[in-house]
């Protein structure tokens, strides 16, 4: 829809001017249409919103059963960015021929990462109420823990030194508690 309008705008333009000022218009008018171009090409692209946020969601067993569907999409998507996956990573999906995106049964238990993240969830609660939610005054910063506190945007939770990152902006210079300096 977009594209037509677009389209439409550059021919109604092209037919207003004569051929000498559209030459002279033509190089800023090629610029000013490919980021036009562009912006509809990137907004083909853009994330739609989900069909399904409305409706009631099924087989829920540590979420409220009463949780609305957008308020649901939001806690996925956080997972989804706390472990650097997609949905078919704990739901069953199937692609369609001709469709973009694939069908989900969101409903199913058939995957075992999906019973994993239950787990999770159960353990991230006890620890936020049986340990940090216990925790009163001092200097502790961590109000409590989440999917993104162990996975760190990984599938599986980093639990060594050895597994973390590296900026490659900080091979060059020393750090507080790099010893191997004090060798130098």
């Amino acid at each position: 829809m977009h594209l037509l309008f677009l389209i439409l705008l550059i021919i109604f333009t092209l037919a207003t001017f004569s051929k000498k000022q559209s030459m002279q218009i033509s190089k800023k008018f090629g610029v000013v249409i490919t980021l036009c171009l562009g912006m509809v090409f990137a907004q083909s692209f853009a994330q739609k919103p989900h069909d399904d946020d409305d409706a009631p969601p099924k087989n829920l067993k540590i979420l409220p059963k009463n949780i609305s569907g957008k308020e649901l999409h939001n806690i996925m998507k956080d997972f989804s960015k706390s472990l650097g996956v997609r949905c078919n990573f704990c739901h069953v999906s199937e692609q369609v021929e001709g469709q973009q995106r694939p069908k989900f049964d969101f409903a199913s238990d058939n995957k075992p990462e999906k019973n994993t993240a239950r787990n999770m969830m159960r353990m991230v609660s006890a620890i936020n109420e049986n340990y940090i939610g216990k925790m009163v005054g001092g200097d502790h910063q961590l109000e409590s823990v989440t999917c993104v506190t162990c996975h760190m945007g990984n599938k599986t939770p980093v639990i060594k030194v050895d597994d973390l990152k590296k900026d490659p902006r900080d091979n060059d210079r020393p750090r507080d508690n790099d010893h191997d300096n004090d060798k130098k």
